[in-house]
């Protein structure tokens, strides 16, 4: 693929962000340092909104019902519209200081929220390339508008099939999908034909609400549950039921071939009592993970099922409530073009000496060995998307079209999408070492190891926007080809229509940061402040 020659437009976002990196570098740390989970994203979802105003963007707060989602605008005349994105949400039990040693953040345990993926640098990495745009588009007259939409609760597939739902993604000339590498060869690339599958999300909750019909009240026992009687299950027993049922007849969801997987977490349970009244309230999330609608539709089945027999057994009665249902992915090839040309542009990634010290401090103290180059080979290289869907395809069987799940590919059936991956920092093994998970969360905290990967990925997104913007060609073709595959665009005879009917699942018991006498602390409190 010839590298295209840039713009001038372009030229001029390439020295925007340079010239904005110490900011870039110090916005990724403050969202870093939130840390805010799923639903939960209040200060996150606040900055962004307070950041873009700052920049002359227009914003809807709660977009989509969502009080921690947004949908901003900015237009400089009648023109294309062009779509990017951030997320914000960090993940239960990962908290890690930007530190080369484990240790939580200040006045925090473990259990606190961290970035894992990292979205603090996803969502600024995307604002990066958002505010060069703009600053080219100002510079150089180039018409269109920007749309930026803040996504919460990406890791429980969240906002995006909401968002869709209500049309936030129509009228897109592109989408811009940026993500930071999490998996080999899908490392300085682009996403070709394997694009990320369903995913299915839904909370299961046990209520108790009438135990005194368990058993019939006699004179030895005249008020109810009193201690000399028999007791209901009750919700706890309705809900471990549910979990060892649904464990042990995993293998009878689905078949034995293509990747998929099924994922469990108890939201609430007994209510904290222990006293001898039956449990009133239990609660327990799913989230599956399948190459296509028909699989998640059949594992639903067999849970539905699960859920209906222990509340049965258990005195309960029980509800389903939606949190996801997200589409497989759309394949978009001259958008993967586009943006891959943008990313050849730019270049990989690079780590200087300052990073690499820091790589090899953090490879000592997890008990690992000091390198030269403490970074794995693949974060400094290209890998044309061709190249990575041809690994990606050799643990995949021939009939399975999608892998791996994100919520993303809710936006491309709506619009042109391109999603593409740039390296995010790992730790090379010397010794066949397997780094704990702390490693990969403080090294996207740190600026000198995480910034690389800001950089390079808002330079390719400005690129990527401004080329839509400027050549009608290509954004023709880009659209020609999202028309060709829906079979006519939104509404297409090969259109898969939202899948969402559901109201935003935010009323839920989600781990979060609370305010104590102690301070700002979470939910489960930290030892050294308990």
């Amino acid at each position: 693929m010839d590298k295209p020659v840039t713009s001038s437009a372009q030229e001029t976002a390439l020295a925007c962000i340079d010239s904005i990196q110490p900011l870039l570098s110090a916005w990724t740390r403050t969202i870093f340092d939130f840390g805010e989970t799923a639903w939960r994203e209040y200060q996150s979802a606040a900055w962004y909104v307070d950041r873009l105003r700052r920049e002359g963007f227009s914003v809807e707060e709660g977009s989509g019902g969502m009080p921690t989602a947004f949908c901003a605008h900015w237009t400089n005349g009648p023109g294309p519209v062009i779509g990017m994105y951030g997320e914000y949400d960090a993940v239960p039990g990962n908290c890690q200081d930007a530190a080369t040693v484990k240790r939580p953040r200040p006045g925090l345990g473990v259990e606190a929220g961290g970035h894992t993926d990292p979205h603090s640098g996803l969502g600024i990495g995307s604002l990066g390339g958002l505010l060069a745009t703009k600053a080219a588009m100002l510079e150089h007259g180039i018409k269109g508008t920007l749309r930026f939409t803040g996504e919460p609760a990406e890791k429980v597939r969240g906002s995006k099939p909401i968002h869709a739902a209500k049309g936030y993604y129509d009228g897109l000339a592109g989408m811009i999908s940026f993500h930071p590498f999490y998996m080999l060869p899908l490392c300085n690339t682009a996403r070709w034909d394997t694009h990320c599958g369903a995913a299915y999300a839904m909370i299961y909750r046990f209520v108790c609400d009438e135990p005194g019909n368990w058993v019939r009240a006699t004179d030895a026992a005249p008020i109810p549950q009193a201690h000399s009687a028999v007791r209901a299950p009750g919700a706890n027993d309705a809900l471990m039921m549910m979990y060892m049922a649904s464990k042990a007849l995993r293998d009878s969801m689905l078949t034995h071939q293509g990747g998929w997987s099924i994922s469990e977490a108890i939201l609430t349970a007994g209510q904290a009592t222990a006293d001898n009244l039956p449990a009133g309230l239990a609660e327990i999330q799913y989230m599956i993970r399948v190459p296509t609608i028909a699989m998640a539709e059949q594992v639903t089945a067999v849970l539905d099922r699960n859920a209906e027999a222990a509340a049965k057994m258990s005195g309960c009665r029980h509800e389903r409530h939606w949190v996801s249902k997200s589409r497989p992915g759309l394949a978009n090839h001259a958008m993967a073009d586009i943006t891959y040309q943008s990313l050849s542009t730019v270049g990989a990634p690079r780590w200087d000496e300052a990073a690499r010290a820091i790589g090899r401090e953090v490879q000592v103290n997890a008990g690992g060995q000091a390198t030269g180059n403490p970074f794995i080979d693949e974060l400094e290289r290209l890998i044309a998307p061709q190249e990575a869907e041809a690994i990606l395809r050799r643990d995949l069987p021939p009939s399975q079209v999608n892998s791996t799940s994100d919520d993303y590919t809710d936006m491309s059936w709506h619009a042109p999408t391109s999603r593409f991956y740039v390296a995010r920092p790992a730790l090379r093994s010397a010794n066949g070492q397997a780094y704990p998970a702390w490693v990969m969360n403080a090294l996207g905290g740190i600026s000198a190891t995480i910034d690389p990967m800001v950089t390079c990925a808002s330079k390719t997104i400005a690129l990527t926007a401004l080329r839509l913007l400027e050549d009608n060609a290509a954004r023709d073709a880009a659209m020609d080809e999202f028309v060709a595959r829906t079979g006519g665009g939104i509404g297409g005879s090969n259109w898969i229509a939202p899948l969402c009917d559901y109201e935003p699942p935010i009323n839920f018991r989600w781990p979060e940061y609370v305010t104590t006498p102690r301070g700002r602390d979470w939910w489960i409190p930290a030892a050294s402040t308990a």
